[in-house]
């Protein structure tokens, strides 16, 4: 891979706007297009704040458990990074409301036949800012 395989600017708006319908969903809570998102394998990982999910199902059935995220989510900091044509990563900071909480998440993204999927993702919470 070569510098000029890095941040091929169609390739990143398609990542992006990828990322954006993903978050779109995750703001509506909109379980379908949630679990479309996720690469459909058991090699699926997804680390949250205070789970460790492995595997697709294993993610959609917590998502239908788990309090959803609230509308008042707000991003910061977005990175898109691609890598070739096929390869991505986002890594975002956010903040839920008016709270002085920083929040992180990265995801990693892989193009696919039916399209981009998210086949690792990180959340965490940055305790420095817990309130």
């Amino acid at each position: 891979m070569t510098g000029q395989d890095i941040n091929i600017p169609s390739v990143v708006a398609e990542v992006r706007a990828a990322f954006e319908a993903y978050e779109a969903a995750l703001l509506a809570n909109r379980l379908a297009a949630l679990d479309r998102a996720f690469w459909d394998a058991e090699a699926t990982v997804r680390y949250g704040v205070a789970e460790n999910l492995y595997g697709a199902d294993t993610i959609a059935r917590y998502r239908r458990q788990c309090e959803p995220v609230p509308a008042s989510r707000r991003l910061l900091n977005t990175v898109i990074t691609t890598y070739g044509a096929d390869a991505a990563t986002v890594s975002t900071q956010f903040r839920n409301g008016d709270s002085q909480q920083l929040g992180r998440q990265m995801q990693t993204w892989i193009r696919f036949e039916d399209g981009w999927k998210v086949v690792a993702a990180h959340v965490s919470v940055d305790l420095a800012t817990l309130e």
